[in-house]
């Protein structure tokens, strides 16, 4: 890898980063290696799998296929960020009761994907949640548990709206 290194300022889950940077640093190495933000995971490092996922500017990006360097100026979102947020509350909870958690190595980029689902497509249906997810690779649970939880999480939000536009 090249030595060379460029500043960059950043903001990571709410936190201002200003450090110099190597040039072809992966945004997922410098989130683990430099932050200690492990939750993203390096799996396939070839954009396939879906493990590294994190939101910049508030699309959901392959850590693996992003350098570093192109979040100067940038908002990132991690696992770690969302969770403490209480952003992904809905869907932690769901994925832990609808047993949609096993081994744990997919599960952040998954919950990843499953708050884009929430936040971009809230009417999909379970075939297009199937869809949603095929980006993600889990060799665990089969993907029926995790539609199921972000089914339920769909069809509760929808219910809330209802609810709360009768009121």
């Amino acid at each position: 890898m090249s030595d060379k290194r460029r500043p960059i300022s950043v903001m990571v889950n709410a936190e201002r980063i200003e450090r110099p940077v190597l040039v072809r640093q992966h945004l997922v190495d410098f989130l683990r290696e430099e932050l200690d933000l492990t939750g993203s995971h390096l799996g396939c490092e070839h954009g396939v799998c879906g493990a590294c996922q994190v939101m910049v500017d508030g699309q959901v990006v392959r850590g693996c296929l992003t350098l570093a360097v192109q979040t100067d100026g940038k908002q990132v979102q991690t696992i770690e960020g969302l969770s403490d947020s209480g952003e992904l509350a809905l869907l932690q909870d769901a994925f832990l009761k609808h047993n949609a958690l096993q081994c744990g190595f997919c599960s952040s980029g998954m919950l990843i994907t499953a708050l884009n689902i929430v936040r971009h497509h809230p009417d999909s249906n379970r075939e297009e949640i199937r869809d949603h997810i095929s980006g993600n690779f889990c060799r665990c649970t089969g993907y029926q548990a995790i539609v199921d939880a972000i089914e339920s999480v769909l069809v509760k939000n929808r219910a809330t709206e209802i609810l709360g536009a009768s009121l």
